[in-house]
């Protein structure tokens, strides 16, 4: 999973309450050329804000589809 992916991602599950502020700084995400440092200070306030999102029988999105977005994410972020 890419960067645009991951934020995509997000944004796509808006209507999860722990995404609150994630999807509009992943949703601003989605305008910015990867491998800048925009992008990299964005994927910085996504990561910040996505720490209480989790995969539940309310939402139609896996565990592992969490982890691999974080890890896109971080990747950009420069993040480990």
């Amino acid at each position: 999973m890419g960067t645009k992916e991951a934020l995509e991602l997000i944004v796509d599950n808006a209507e999860n309450p722990s995404l609150n502020y994630a999807i509009n700084y992943a949703w601003h995400g989605l305008g910015l050329t990867e491998d800048t440092e925009e992008m990299r200070v964005q994927c910085l306030y996504v990561l910040n804000n996505i720490g209480g999102w989790r995969a539940s029988k309310k939402f139609d999105i896996t565990k592992e589809q969490i982890a691999e977005a974080r890890t896109a994410i971080k990747k950009e972020a420069g993040v480990k």
